[in-house]
């Protein structure tokens, strides 16, 4: 496909106008893969992802002090929050609706939605993680290459 990059410019803190530049690949290719579905290029997705991780992840923080002393830390932080937004963060926009509400122990509303995360939505778990639980699975060995 390509890489879209919007261009905003700005001037008295107005914004004058907003181009569409191509990193890579052409604009007609994205322009035809997005029409497929009705899309427009449009980055919010990925600046409210950047936002995220630079809530979650310390390392990549503005002005932070961290454990993470070079990229091999780095890659470890990242890689967890990857697992943690994926198995065990559910998301609203995925939630389902539970046939039957639940009622809450307390004194709030019935439960009417059941947590979803994206693993869920790919159909690689059947219930939310907890961190604990990501900490301790057992991760099987890779297989290894057949020697010749």
């Amino acid at each position: 496909m390509g890489t879209p990059q919007v261009v905003k410019t700005v001037r008295r803190l107005r914004l004058i106008r907003v181009r569409h530049r191509v990193v890579c690949g052409t604009l007609e290719a994205i322009q035809q893969v997005l029409a497929t579905c009705g899309w427009q290029i449009n980055t919010a997705f990925v600046g409210c992802l950047n936002l995220a991780i630079r809530q979650h992840v310390a390392a990549v923080g503005r002005r932070v002090n961290t454990l993470c002393k070079g990229e091999e830390g780095l890659r470890q932080q990242l890689t967890l929050y990857h697992v943690y937004y994926n198995f065990c963060l559910p998301h609203t926009s995925l939630h389902q609706p539970l046939a039957q509400p639940e009622p809450t122990k307390g004194l709030g509303s019935a439960k009417r939605w059941r947590p979803w995360t994206p693993a869920m939505a790919a159909g690689l778990t059947n219930h939310v993680w907890t961190l604990r639980e990501v900490l301790l699975y057992r991760v099987p060995p890779w297989p290894q290459p057949q020697a010749r």
